[in-house]
């Protein structure tokens, strides 16, 4: 070698990457330098362990602050990491010479981005990508930004750089020359002319870091002499190669800011390689360069076959010949479109035309899981790491918790010691802000043991690990520090108790007594009513996970309960004299209360005082009619309003009296939302004429103001309820004529009462409702069908006039013994 050698290239490219291996041995360097900060020198010898997989990415971080963090990614086509793994395994000294990270940290205060050094736009390492697009090359001017691949591309007349990039260097074979050092020279010379052109083109903190790898590689030279290689971003080169003095490079350097950095390797994936991962590293399809840099040969081929595997693992019926037939149109395509080999363009064009029939559903599957990919890099334990993630990879290998970067689903059943562990494990990362895990609705059911989870591992979680670890050295430490912090620093009561929820959850007994006192503190001084009514869900949901984990929660029972007396005594002023959007919105939290007093330790006492508390906002005439009708409806569901009682309301709030808007309102309260008002109307036709006489009686000039709200109460009802109900308004009240029609003009409808078909029903409704279970007050018991013998069960709830109601609760949901089917 004479003089050092400058092999510019692109990060993350395959056909750099094999460039830089063969130039490698051609020259066989003493010494070999890289584009990165220097912090990581320490930890270069990781990389060849055999524990080590890409991608991974080199991490900086403020020592003390881990959020303000770079990274520095590495793909296994990744030049930079094809030569860290050649002077490796040749024994040759290698360094990193760009912009420490002390000082791109301090010029970022930020954070949480790539470092410039990264090469941002992941090309030649010009200007950054994410930051608006690229500007057309002007006539002239000193640094103005633009895309060198782009420019190069055009003056070479290709309408597609990324096409052009594809074709000139991606798709070269590692024999393509017997001069491995010619695509270096012919690239620089290139790069060289747009600078002259354009001058430096990218960024001015790009000179300062020009300025620094002058002076690294001086230093080499002096310790190694002229076989030195530098492997860096295309762009650089002629930086490089200029003659600057020591004096000028030092002064670009002098004064910047600096910081304590921390560096450590952390693994990767090849989606966050991805451009559209929001990291601008540069590459569209990590998972496609991936592949055509480990494949040794027939690289189409071999795509080919594994798309046919994913489809075919997919229930898609894919045969050998549909691989066949995908590569030969595959190759007729680049003959047309004049490509020496087929690219990713061809290869998607005729698996979408072979293997998919035309459609992009399956399609997009082949981009997701192959051109992009899921592939998660691994570093070994030896990599610096602070306790925290230490005890993270011991408990992840305990509870057989792999971190995945593909989204997996995670069922939990918490009766076993194993889920429950994990349980713990996930609530409490949540809790520390690290979210691998997000809760998901799960099977149907309502049990409190079954958990569903979704799994993502994310590379930036490693740093929300660092950021925790300030917290205490294990999970179990840092989420109680973090908890009694929080609680210490809620602002409002709806946050101490979803923290007390969350400790529940996350099975943190020593934070627990913590959160309990600020939560027993502020719910004594909150005066709002409306504050603790959406706090006591919150509460009755974590006695519910107590009772599942087994943990003690009297203390938590005494606060709700205590709070559910302070609602009763100042409901009743609070839903006086509110507007429509503040009466709906007390309407939905009556209902939350409503659910939660039967979970309270004190049940009996607190559901009577409740029940005290909607019979006296059922029947005063200064509450909004929204908040009436619903006190009135779930007292009725509860079986502590007679139907008479409840047909006189509704009378009395739909008399002509009344305004329209009111009485409209009213209607919601009571037969609105999910509460299964629609049947109710279905099975009590004096409820339902009510309404309707009321609807036809609404004057002209107030029927448009009211038809919003009515819309909205009506068309929550599911399409056979809606036409069930317009059946029966069609037909008219049932009486006398109707007993007398020869037809019913409701299909399913008839004039009497089919009693026979009705009991039929009554073996099903007590399987559900257990046998022997307890009457509840207004139950009445059923008689028995001919024939078979009295039955220990009851049916609960008032129905309609002549037909008790079975198993009606807060959902609303009746089934008729007698009056379900005529």
């Amino acid at each position: 070698m004479t003089g050092p050698l400058l092999l510019g290239v692109r990060h993350h490219g395959p056909g750099s990457a094999r460039a830089v291996g063969a130039a490698l041995d051609a020259a066989a360097p003493a010494a070999v330098l890289i584009e990165g900060p220097p912090e990581g020198d320490g930890l270069l010898h990781l990389a060849a362990d055999e524990r080590m997989r890409p991608p991974v990415a080199l991490l900086a971080h403020v020592a003390g602050d881990p959020g303000r963090s770079a990274f520095w990614p590495f793909a296994a086509f990744s030049p930079e990491w094809v030569a860290l793994r050649w002077a490796l395994a040749h024994d040759v000294p290698v360094r990193f010479i760009d912009l420490p990270a002390a000082h791109s940290l301090a010029l970022d205060p930020s954070g949480g981005t790539p470092a410039p050094a990264a090469g941002d736009d992941g090309a030649l390492d010009g200007p950054p990508a994410g930051d608006g697009p690229a500007q057309d090359p002007p006539d002239g001017g000193p640094g103005v930004r633009i895309d060198p691949i782009r420019v190069l591309a055009e003056a070479a007349g290709h309408d597609d750089p990324e096409r052009w990039w594809e074709d000139v260097v991606e798709h070269r074979g590692a024999d393509a020359t017997a001069d491995a050092l010619a695509p270096f020279a012919a690239l620089a010379e290139a790069i060289g002319a747009l600078r002259e052109t354009y001058g430096h083109g990218g960024h001015e903190r790009d000179l300062v870091r020009e300025a620094h790898m002058r002076l690294a590689l001086r230093a080499a030279r002096k310790e190694f002499g002229d076989a030195v290689a530098v492997v860096c971003g295309a762009w650089h080169v002629p930086a490089l190669a200029e003659r600057h003095t020591v004096a000028a490079d030092r002064a670009l350097l002098k004064g910047l800011p600096k910081v304590r950095a921390e560096t450590t390797w952390v693994p990767w994936t090849h989606r966050r390689l991805s451009r559209s991962s929001g990291y601008g590293a540069g590459i569209d399809a990590p998972g496609w360069y991936g592949h055509l840099f480990e494949a040794p040969d027939r690289p189409v081929e071999r795509w080919m076959t594994r798309v046919a595997g994913l489809l075919r693992a997919e229930d898609r019926p894919v045969s050998p010949a549909h691989v066949i037939e995908a590569v030969r149109l595959a190759e007729t395509l680049a003959v047309v479109r004049g490509r020496p080999l087929a690219g990713l363009g061809e290869a998607t064009d005729a698996v979408r035309a072979v293997m998919c029939d035309g459609s992009d559903v399956p399609l997009g599957l082949v981009a997701d899981r192959l051109v992009v990919g899921d592939v998660l890099g691994e570093v070994p334990d030896a990599a610096p790491a602070v306790p925290l993630q230490r005890d993270l990879d011991r408990q992840q290998r305990r509870l057989r918790l792999k971190p995945e970067a593909a989204e997996r689903a995670l069922e939990l059943d918490l009766r076993k010691d194993g889920d429950t562990a994990r349980s713990l494990l996930l609530h409490r990362l949540r809790l520390l802000g690290i979210r691998w895990g997000e809760p998901a609705a799960g099977r149907g059911g309502t049990g409190t043991f079954r958990e569903t989870w979704r799994l993502r591992w994310e590379p930036e979680l490693s740093v929300r690990v660092a950021e925790a670890g300030g917290w205490g050295t294990t999970v179990l430490a840092a989420a109680t520090a973090k908890a009694c912090a929080d609680a210490a620093s809620a602002g409002s009561l709806g946050e101490v108790t979803d923290l007390a929820e969350r400790c529940l959850l996350a099975g943190l007994p020593e934070a627990l007594p913590v959160v309990m006192a600020a939560l027993a503190d502020r719910a004594a001084l909150d005066t709002d009513v409306g504050h603790l009514a959406r706090a006591l869900p919150a509460l009755a949901r974590s006695l519910r996970y107590g009772d599942v984990r087994s943990t003690d929660t009297a203390a938590l029972g005494e606060v709700a309960t205590g709070l559910a007396q302070r609602i009763c005594v100042g409901l009743p002023p609070a839903c006086t004299g509110l507007d429509a959007d503040a009466a709906t919105e007390m309407r939905g939290l009556i209902d939350g209360v409503h659910t939660a007093v039967g979970l309270l330790p004190d049940a009996a006492v607190i559901t009577a005082r409740w029940r005290e508390v909607l019979l006296r906002l059922a029947s005063r005439d200064t509450v909004p009619g929204v908040v009436r009708g619903r006190a009135a409806r779930l007292l009725l569901d509860e079986g502590q309003l007679a139907e008479e009682e409840a047909a006189r309301l509704m009378g009395l709030a739909l008399s002509p009296a009344v305004p329209p808007a009111r009485a409209a309102a009213w209607i919601e309260g009571f037969v609105g939302g999910e509460s299964g008002g629609g049947l109710l109307l279905v099975h009590d036709e004096r409820l339902l004429g009510l309404v309707d006489t009321w609807l036809t009686g609404v004057p002209a000039d107030a029927f448009t103001g009211v038809l919003p709200l009515l819309r909205r109460t009506f068309s929550a009802y599911e399409p056979a309820v809606r036409r069930t109900l317009g059946e029966l308004v069609r037909r008219g009240p049932a009486g006398s004529d109707a007993a007398a029609a020869p037809e019913p003009a409701a299909p399913g409808f008839g004039p009497g009462i089919d009693e026979a078909r009705a009991d039929a029903v009554l073996p099903v409704v007590r399987l559900l409702l257990g046998a022997g279970r307890a009457p509840g007050p207004g139950a009445r018991s059923v008689p028995p069908p001919p024939g078979r013998p009295a039955a220990t069960g009851h049916e609960h709830g008032a129905g309609p006039a002549g037909a008790g109601h079975c198993g009606a609760g807060p959902t609303g949901a009746e089934v008729t013994s007698t009056g379900a089917m005529r």
